[in-house]
Order: C-alpha cells, then sequence, then structure tokens
C-alpha cells in the first residue's frame, strides 16, 4: 500500500498540512516550516494521524510562533494528536510551559 507523502502548504497565514505527521515527515518538512513567519492557523484538518515526533515538530513550530508574538491556533486534531499531547503535559497549545499544561 503506497502512502501519500506529508506536506505542509502556505496559504495565507495558515500552515495546511496533510498526510501523516510521523519521524519520516518530520525530518522532511522542518526545512520548510521552520522560518514561518506571520502563520497564525496550524491545519491538521487532512492530517490521518500524529506520532510523537510529529507532535514535536508541531511543538516546536507552535513555540517559535509565540516567540513571533503569535499565538498559534489549530484546526483539526489527528489521531493520536489529543493523547500525545496529554501524555507529554501540552496544553492544547502545544505549549509546555502554559498554565493551563495538564499537572
Amino acid at each position: 500500500m503506497a502512502s501519500n507523502p506529508a506536506s505542509a502548504t502556505r496559504q495565507g497565514t495558515t500552515l495546511v498540512f496533510s498526510g501523516v505527521l510521523d519521524r519520516a515527515a518530520a525530518v522532511a518538512l522542518w526545512p520548510s516550516v521552520q522560518a514561518s513567519t506571520g502563520v497564525q492557523v496550524l491545519d491538521l484538518d487532512a492530517v490521518p494521524r500524529v506520532d510523537s515526533a510529529g507532535l514535536a515538530l508541531l511543538a516546536e513550530l507552535a513555540a517559535r510562533l509565540r516567540a513571533q508574538g503569535t499565538e498559534p491556533r489549530f484546526n483539526g486534531a489527528p489521531a493520536g494528536f489529543n493523547e500525545l499531547a496529554a501524555a507529554y503535559r501540552l496544553a492544547p497549545s502545544l505549549d509546555f510551559n502554559a498554565s493551563t499544561a495538564a499537572s
């Protein structure tokens, strides 16, 4: 069974992800998404699932956006997203230091 490679496409202030966000995708996508100045929304509606490496990519990207003064919003929650975020005690915004992070 062939799988579609993950991708990230900029649409205005939205970064639209598609495909499975796993370790291979995180490695492949990081060079193109790390300088996402001006992004306000991370759209995950076309992502069927995410693993810990994919979540790390999203968390680091969200942290960089917060450092630029933007609180990113997430559209969609693929399989694994909420469970992994809870396991790593991340807030829904994927911010570890947020006051809403699980204790």
